[in-house]
């Protein structure tokens, strides 16, 4: 008989299973990105006790491992002053006549519709150390960005 067509085993047939990639870089969080992180750790924990199907156990395994990793790799930044766009703060903007609103968090927090943005965003860090009135070259157009306003993020 073939090689084709002798089969080994429902196993080899199954997509294979990869961790869940950790971003490269410091993984930075506000107070309400680490608690986020700690829910989430909470909620898979609870999810994980109650799992009967293997599927799902290596499943929620897997998202566990991710999430401990980020837990434990968490860096809690200080709270900024304010007097310059910093991790932690919101930012009223105009970029190419429109006036925008984003603050700025870390990469598990992120939610670009929600206007949160990662601190490793390209516009994120094109803004970062700038103050009130500031001009600032982005996507190649010089003045493309002028910072309104900051505020700390939860303020």
């Amino acid at each position: 008989m073939s090689v084709a067509f002798r089969r080994e085993g429902d196993d080899e047939h199954l997509e294979p299973k990869f961790e869940l990639p950790i971003p490269a870089g410091p993984n930075l969080v506000t107070a309400r990105g680490l608690a986020q992180i700690d829910d989430k750790v909470a909620a898979l924990e609870a999810a994980l006790a109650g799992a009967e199907d293997e599927t799902e156990i290596a499943a929620l395994k897997r998202d566990l491992r991710y999430w401990h990793t980020r837990q434990t790799t968490a860096e809690r930044m200080a709270e900024p002053d304010g007097s310059r766009v910093a991790f932690g703060t919101t930012v009223k903007f105009t970029l190419n006549g429109q006036q925008r609103a984003i603050t700025i968090v870390g990469g598990d927090e992120a939610d670009p519709a929600a206007g949160l943005l990662a601190f490793s965003a390209p516009l994120s860090r094109a803004m970062m150390g700038s103050e009130v009135g500031d001009l600032i070259d982005f996507a190649g157009n010089a003045d493309a960005i002028e910072i309104l306003a900051i505020t700390v993020a939860g303020a």
